[in-house]
């Protein structure tokens, strides 16, 4: 199966919005069981999430995960940081180019892949205003000349 490939339960639109992504790397997820239980039921949300590295290791922070319903005492809390699985030298190549200026590593999407939560994540430089606006307005002419050849069909 390819990278990203999966039932995606939940995305990062506005990464690609505010960032240029040049690099993706799969990453497995250390979980809860009351987290796993959510997570298969798409209750996650990207949003505001970021990815850190201390210690050697790369975790994901802000990234919320709901409650279980049927938690009880066992839930987590929904803003806990989550380690994810890499391999070192992976983990080395990230933290070499975040070194670099105006680089991040920014989670892109969620989705089960054998059986097993996995996060996509991106190593991302980020966009300027005039970068964004030339994109939406790239954005709007290409649907501009789609609806124009729609109506020609017709």
């Amino acid at each position: 199966m390819a990278k990203g490939a999966g039932k995606v339960l939940a995305q990062n639109k506005k990464a690609s919005h505010d960032y240029f992504i040049e690099e993706t790397i799969e990453a497995g997820m250390v979980l809860t069981g009351t987290e796993i239980k959510s997570v298969r039921g798409a209750r996650v949300q990207l949003k505001e999430a970021y990815i850190s590295v201390t210690g050697g290791e790369a975790w994901v922070k802000n990234m919320h995960i709901s409650p279980f319903d049927q938690g009880n005492r066992y839930n987590h809390d929904p803003l806990r940081e989550r380690k994810l699985l890499l391999h070192k030298k992976q983990i080395s190549e990230l933290v070499g180019a975040v070194k670099r200026d105006g680089y991040t590593i920014v989670p892109l999407k969620m989705y089960i892949k054998d059986g097993y939560a996995k996060l996509l994540i991106g190593l991302a430089k980020g966009k300027k205003d005039y970068d964004k606006r030339h994109d939406m307005k790239k954005k709007e002419a290409k649907r501009d000349m789609e609806r124009a050849f729609k109506d020609r069909q017709q």
